[in-house]
């Protein structure tokens, strides 16, 4: 038997705005004057005014902490039984902060004075591990590590668990907050990142990704458990997908191929046709090979009338582990205001590209409908998860 998985709260903090309403906002305004980091951030309300325990926490659990409070104070009491609720928050690095900074004080000051929080702040399932411990979650509680494509992998795996009835709900999504010295420095030195400062998905002038830092999170829960409590729902998970190109560390697999049986993958997991799909959230990183790879990989799929498509990370820049999880939460966004935001920083697709139906100007009015969302990771990880309305 298989169960229906509803999407009853989502958090978020991004660069684009901190909580879910500021973060639609800031996805139809675009790229903020302060850039692509998350400014003014404070998370001792999330601690519960602890500084101490706030301390002991890599930035990137702090991002998350925020995005489960705002995800969890939108659903209310959705835990009948603990046990049978999990935490699964994915990302692609971890406590990098941490490990900079203590790396930094071996080097100045010595062994001793290494901190005995190091490894469990700068390690990956620290996330998960601190929302589980902080609500009391005693399900299955788990960390997908696979580099862009983690958050959508992690919300795909929490969603398997509720439709095979090993759990009633969980909370799910991606964390990251890799801006620091060697995390830029090793981006910028692949010539990966934008020498503009300018994120534009699928554009003719595309020359890298902005990075940036994020958590999203949302709350799955059994449609029936959450019809019964009567709570708002949301959206639905309708299925998902993880396919590897085994091809190339960073590279897309020539002409999309693995993201061509990702998305057929996920929208048969989900009973549907590509007939059925209305819109797509582009992984559309802003990167030469990336974008048209999966532009080809999109028209493969759909033929040359193609869903209507947007990357969100024309505003947001590229949240790595965080990606696939803000996205998510921008296509569930987009369902409640039906509407789809504009691919900031894009003025035409690449007429060297496989031509997509892109988003672009202005936003764009739609009849909500099944959605995809699209990740692709360095080490070839594709995941694709399909999304539909509350009703």
């Amino acid at each position: 038997m298989s169960f229906r998985v509803a999407v009853t709260g989502i958090g978020i903090v991004s660069n684009v705005g901190q909580g879910s309403s500021e973060f639609w906002n800031g996805l139809l305004a675009g790229v903020p004057s302060h850039g692509f980091e998350v400014k003014d951030f404070d998370p001792l309300p999330f601690f519960d005014g602890n500084a101490k325990e706030a301390r002991r926490c890599d930035r990137f659990t702090q991002l998350a902490f925020a995005a489960a409070a705002e995800a969890i104070s939108q659903t209310g009491d959705f835990v009948s039984d603990p046990s049978r609720c999990g935490s699964w928050i994915g990302t692609g690095v971890g406590g990098l902060l941490t490990l900079e900074e203590q790396v930094g004080v071996l080097a100045n000051k010595g062994p001793r004075r290494v901190s005995p929080f190091l490894v469990p702040m700068m390690m990956a399932n620290a996330a998960s591990a601190g929302i589980s411990m902080k609500y009391g979650f005693q399900g299955p509680c788990e960390t997908t590590v696979t580099a862009c494509a983690a958050g959508t992998h992690s919300i795909g795996r929490a969603a398997q668990l509720i439709r095979s009835g090993i759990c009633d709900s969980m909370i799910t999504g991606g964390a990251e907050a890799t801006l620091t010295p060697i995390g830029m420095q090793g981006f910028i030195n692949m010539t990966a990142v934008s020498s503009t400062g300018i994120s534009r998905p699928f554009d003719a002038e595309r020359d890298g990704f902005m990075h940036s830092e994020a958590a999203g999170v949302l709350v799955l829960e059994k449609w029936e458990h959450a019809l019964e409590r009567e709570a708002t729902i949301l959206g639905e998970i309708l299925g998902s997908a993880s396919t590897a190109d085994a091809h190339h560390i960073t590279a897309p697999a020539p002409e999309g191929a693995g993201a061509v049986r990702c998305m057929l993958t996920a929208i048969d997991d989900a009973g549907l046709t590509p007939e059925d799909i209305v819109h797509i959230n582009a992984h559309g990183t802003s990167t030469p090979l990336n974008d048209a790879a999966e532009a080809e990989a999109i028209v493969k799929v759909f033929g040359p009338e193609t869903p209507i498509v947007t990357s969100t990370k024309g505003a947001t820049g590229h949240t790595l582990g965080a990606a696939g999880a803000i996205e998510a939460i921008a296509v569930l966004l987009a369902m409640q205001n039906k509407q789809i935001p504009q691919t900031h920083g894009t003025s035409a697709v690449d007429p060297e590209l496989a031509q997509i139906d892109l988003v672009i100007d202005e936003p764009r009015d739609w009849n909500p409908g099944p959605s995809l969302s699209n990740s692709f990771g360095f080490g070839g990880h594709n995941g694709t998860l399909v999304i539909g309305p509350s009703s």
